[in-house]
């Protein structure tokens, strides 16, 4: 059975450089307005995904029969079966969304970030 040791050591302390950099760019109004703008996308994104989700544990609450009503009388396939993919869907459309703009947008601004910060 192999042991595993953890050195501590004075090395793993944040110097006082990397202290100053660390505070020089949360200092930078490019972070703030980075921090914000994903903030805001996020909390957007998640209340989208909750209302598409609890609009559907609603209707399953208070609508049941309703999500069981056929699509076509000649086939099996309800109602709710095409709005629970829908539900599917959207989480994965909405992923897809942030990561988008995480890649494109606020990557970008890390880098202009990281950039100054040197």
């Amino acid at each position: 059975m192999t042991k595993w040791r953890v050195k501590v050591s004075s090395h793993n302390a944040p110097s006082a450089a990397n202290l100053a950099s660390a505070e020089h760019i949360r200092n930078n109004p490019k972070f703030k307005e980075l921090v914000a703008k994903r903030n805001a996308f996020a909390w957007t994104l998640s209340v989208i995904m909750l209302a598409i989700y609890f609009g559907f544990i609603l209707i399953i609450a208070f609508n049941k029969a309703w999500l069981g009503t056929l699509l076509s009388s000649a086939g099996v396939t309800t109602i709710g079966f095409p709005i629970g993919v829908g539900v599917i869907l959207s989480a994965i459309a909405l992923t897809g969304i942030y990561v988008y703009r995480a890649n494109g947008e606020f990557d970008e601004m890390n880098r202009q970030i990281i950039e100054e910060s040197r």
